[in-house]
C-alpha cells in the first residue's frame, strides 16, 4: 500500500495566529513582449499595483444588454429559488447570482469576449478557465458591502487553488460613484500573503456569502497594510472595468445612497493551476462557487 505524497502549502492560513508570507509566485506570468490587449506599461502597472483600471471595456449599448440580462435574472423566481442566488439578510433582495456564464448565454458570450479573456491569458501566461462568475447587485438605501479580504486566501483555503495564478475582472453595469459602495484596493498588497487566524467551519460558505467571518483579517493587520500601501477607491461610468490580482487586499462599503451599484464579476484561473483539495477547510465549496471543471475558455 502506498500513501499519497504530502503537498507543499506555500501559503499557510486558518491556523492559530495570523502570519505574513512573502509572495512566492509571479504576478504577470507571460514573458516580456507576449501578445495581448495590454501594453507593456499596463502590465508593468499591474505587476506593481496589483490592478489595472479601464475607463471603457464595453460600450454603452453593450452595457444596456448586460444590465437588462441582470435585471431579468434577479427578477426570475426560478433563479431566486436556486441555491446559486444569495439573498440580503435584511432586505431579502438578491445580492449575488453565481455561475452566470452557465445560467445565461448573454454572460457566457462576455466571458468568451477577447477583450475580457485575452487580458486574462496575457496576465496568467496560459489558457484559462472560469473559476467563478457572478453578478453582484448593490441596490441603494442600505445594501451591505464586502469586508476587507484577499480572494486567494479563500480560494486557497476552501477551494484548493495551489498558486497565485488567478485574476479577476469587475465590469461596472451602473456608474460607480465615490459614495455608492465602490471597490477599494490596497495597491501593492498583493505582494504579501496574509494568512488568517481561526479554523474554517464546515459549510462555511453558507454563512460567509452573507457575512464574512473565517478568512477575515484582524484590525491590526489591516491597519498595517493600509498604512504601508494606502487605499484606492475605483469610480467610473457603466462599462468601465477593474482587473485585479487574486491576492490584492480589497473590499467595498455599504451603499446607503439612492444610486444602485451592480457589476459582473469573472474569475479566470490558469489551466496549470487547477483546484485541488482544500488547503484549510474540511470540505470543498460547491462547484458553482469554486469550479471543478477546467475546460479552457475558447
Amino acid at each position: 500500500m502506498t500513501t499519497a505524497p504530502e503537498r507543499t502549502d506555500l501559503y499557510p492560513t486558518r491556523a492559530t495566529d495570523e502570519v505574513l508570507t512573502e509572495r512566492k509566485d509571479p504576478v504577470v506570468w507571460s514573458p516580456p513582449g507576449a501578445p495581448g490587449p495590454m501594453s507593456p506599461s499596463e502590465l508593468g502597472g499591474f505587476e506593481r499595483d496589483g490592478f489595472h483600471a479601464i475607463e471603457q471595456l464595453i460600450t454603452p449599448d453593450e452595457v444596456g444588454v448586460y444590465a437588462g440580462e441582470l435585471e431579468r435574472l434577479i427578477s426570475d423566481p426560478v433563479i431566486r429559488a436556486d441555491e446559486r442566488s444569495i439573498v440580503e439578510p435584511k432586505s431579502q433582495e438578491i445580492r449575488t447570482v453565481f455561475e452566470v456564464h452557465k445560467i445565461s448565454e448573454v454572460f457566457a458570450r462576455l466571458v468568451r469576449d477577447e477583450r475580457v479573456v485575452g487580458r486574462a491569458r496575457q496576465i496568467l501566461g496560459s489558457d484559462v478557465y472560469v473559476h467563478q462568475s457572478r453578478i453582484n447587485v448593490k441596490p441603494g438605501f442600505g445594501a451591505s458591502g464586502f469586508y476587507w479580504h484577499s480572494d486567494f486566501e479563500t480560494w486557497h483555503a476552501e477551494d484548493g487553488l495551489p498558486n497565485m495564478r488567478t485574476v479577476s475582472v469587475s465590469i461596472a453595469l451602473t456608474e460607480n460613484y465615490d459614495t455608492n459602495g465602490g471597490l477599494m484596493i490596497m495597491p501593492g498588497s498583493h505582494k504579501v500573503f496574509l494568512g488568517c487566524a481561526g479554523e474554517t467551519p464546515k459549510d462555511n460558505y453558507k454563512k460567509s456569502l452573507q457575512m464574512q467571518d473565517a478568512g477575515t483579517p484582524s484590525d491590526e493587520a489591516l491597519t498595517q497594510l493600509a498604512d504601508r500601501h494606502g487605499i484606492r477607491l475605483f469610480t467610473g461610468k457603466a462599462g468601465s472595468a477593474t482587473w485585479f490580482d487574486c491576492n490584492a487586499m480589497h473590499g467595498s462599503g455599504d451603499n446607503i445612497t439612492p444610486y444602485p451599484r451592480s457589476n459582473v464579476f469573472i474569475v479566470f484561473n490558469s489551466v496549470e493551476n487547477a483546484a485541488e483539495e482544500p488547503f484549510a477547510a474540511p470540505i470543498r465549496r460547491p462547484e458553482f462557487i469554486g469550479a471543478r471543471e477546467f475546460t479552457p475558455v475558447k
